[in-house]
Parts: structure tokens; C-alpha cells; sequence
């Protein structure tokens, strides 16, 4: 009597018990060859998603391939497109894989940026002490949002209206400026806020649970004031922070070496962007400057 093998599919499908361990010896891969803690955050966050679309903690080059479609489907920014595909092929490379694909190759304009109208509406639209606190930091700091989750007690001194900034751009400190509004606002919040100690370090902002910000909330709670505030302009919390306070430096008048000094750029190019704001100002400076 011949044997019929049964047409059963016993094929069982990645579950996220079963991507965690995977994240874990990633995010130790990351650790060990020396990697920002902010850049291993949004590394992991990456690969999670990427795992959970290839249903297997060994994808193919196919899928690889598939998934980078999906985010051009989704119409993400270039940047966020690139920082999928950096942390694919760090994974990639930590399981022995050489995945190539090309990187999008960033423009080299700023499209939109929100001016003092804008800034001032999304401040005006905060009645939370520590949300206002943490806003007006990020922006008159020119602060990235890593940035601003990682500062603590210590790096904070109002007498001369500076922040240390420790794992900044390129893992490299810093120090930035803040105005005498932001320092009298800040005052404010710590004579309210309790010094808590996480992790060893004494956090200049924590959330109401008691953990630090991540980038993530901190996005979210920009996003819930912008809309509080009206501001349609396209733009989240890096144009908020970064973008704008560039932009409107330049519209003012600032030279574009002090604003790369500000913004820490390490190449003069980078900064060079923020000029397209200056447009604006020509025919004015043009009248005012050649007069006979």
C-alpha cells in the first residue's frame, strides 16, 4: 500500500517573540563597532520594521529589495530611506551578508522652513511648562532631537546662557547658545521639576512616567502643537529645530560662518543651503546698498 504524504503546510510565520533576540545581539553588533547610543536607537527601530515585513530574521537580497519599495511607496524623506538601508546593511553585515543597493543621494535645497510667525504660533499654542520648555531649548539651542533627549542637569548652565552637548553631530561635543527667554523660561520648569536620577545621570528632561524622551514621543508632542497652532506648512521637529532657526539667521542678516559654527556643520556646503532664504531680501539690500 504506497504512502500519501499529507499536503499540509507546517510553515509558521515570525511572531515578535521570535524577532526580539534578533534586535538584541543587533543592537550589541551596534555597540560593539562603536556607534552613537541615538544611532543605535533608530537603527534597531529600523531593522524592527524590517524584520516584520520579511517574516524571517534571514531575509533575502529579494527582500530587500521589496521592502525599499515599500518605502518609496510610503513617500518617506530621503533621509529616513537612507537610514532604513544603512541599518539593512549594518544587519546585513553582522550575519556575514554583503547587501548593495544604492543610497538617494540627499537635494541639496531646503524646500520649507517655518519663519517667526510660525515659531512663535507653535509656542503660543503650548500651555504645558515642560513642553514649552523643552521647545524653546531644541529651537534656540539648534538642537537635534537625540540631542535635547540626551542633556542632563550638568550640561545646563544659565549663567552664561550655554548647553554642553555631549554625542552630538558626527559623536562630537558641542556648545550652543540659549536666549535670556529660554533661560528664564527653564528656571521656571526646574523650580517645579523634581532632579531625578535614571540610569545613573540626572536627565534635564524626563517623561511623566519617569524615563527619557526618545525621538519618537518628542516628534509626536511637536506635531500636537503645530496642529494646535494652525501651522499647515510641511515640516516636523528637525525643521523646527534645525531648519528654521538656520533659515531665519540668514534672513537676518547673520553671515553663513557664524551659522555653520551654530549649527555644527563640519562642511560649509551643508550650511550653504540655508542662503535660498536670503532670495527674499536681495532687491531690499539691492536699493539700500547701491545708491549714488
Amino acid at each position: 500500500m504506497s504512502k500519501k504524504r499529507l499536503n499540509i503546510s507546517w510553515d509558521r510565520k515570525t511572531s515578535p517573540e521570535d524577532i526580539k533576540p534578533a534586535l538584541k545581539r543587533f543592537r550589541h553588533h551596534l555597540k560593539d563597532i562603536g556607534l552613537r547610543d541615538s544611532t543605535i536607537e533608530s537603527y534597531v527601530f529600523r531593522l524592527g520594521k524590517y524584520l516584520e515585513f520579511a517574516q524571517n530574521k534571514v531575509p533575502t537580497e529579494e527582500t530587500v529589495i521589496s521592502f525599499r519599495a515599500t518605502l518609496h511607496e510610503k513617500a518617506l524623506s530621503i533621509s529616513s530611506i537612507n537610514n532604513y538601508c544603512f541599518a539593512i546593511k549594518k544587519y546585513h553585515e553582522m550575519l556575514g551578508h554583503q547587501i548593495a543597493f544604492p543610497f538617494i543621494k540627499p537635494k541639496n535645497t531646503i524646500p520649507y522652513f517655518f519663519d517667526e510667525s510660525d515659531v512663535a504660533k507653535i509656542f503660543g499654542a503650548c500651555r504645558n511648562l515642560k513642553h514649552y520648555a523643552m521647545l524653546q531649548t531644541i529651537f534656540y539651542g539648534s538642537l537635534c532631537a537625540s540631542e535635547l533627549c540626551h542633556l542632563d542637569d550638568q550640561d545646563l548652565d544659565l549663567k552664561t546662557l550655554s548647553i554642553r552637548v555631549r554625542e552630538g553631530k558626527g559623536g562630537k561635543e558641542g556648545l550652543v547658545y540659549i536666549t535670556n527667554d529660554c533661560a528664564r523660561t527653564l528656571k521656571s520648569y526646574l523650580k517645579i521639576r523634581p532632579q531625578l536620577k535614571i540610569n545613573g545621570r540626572f536627565p534635564l528632561f524626563y517623561t511623566d512616567f519617569g524615563r527619557r524622551w526618545d525621538r519618537r514621543s518628542l516628534y509626536r508632542m511637536f506635531i500636537t502643537y503645530k496642529k494646535l497652532a494652525g501651522v499647515e506648512k510641511n515640516g516636523g521637529l528637525h525643521v523646527f529645530s534645525r531648519h528654521s532657526p538656520a533659515s531665519i539667521l540668514i534672513k537676518n542678516g547673520c553671515d553663513i560662518i557664524t551659522v555653520k559654527e551654530l549649527l555644527r556643520h563640519q562642511d560649509i556646503n551643508t550650511t550653504a543651503r540655508y542662503l535660498h532664504v536670503a532670495d527674499a531680501t536681495k532687491r531690499e539690500k539691492y536699493e539700500k546698498c547701491l545708491s549714488l
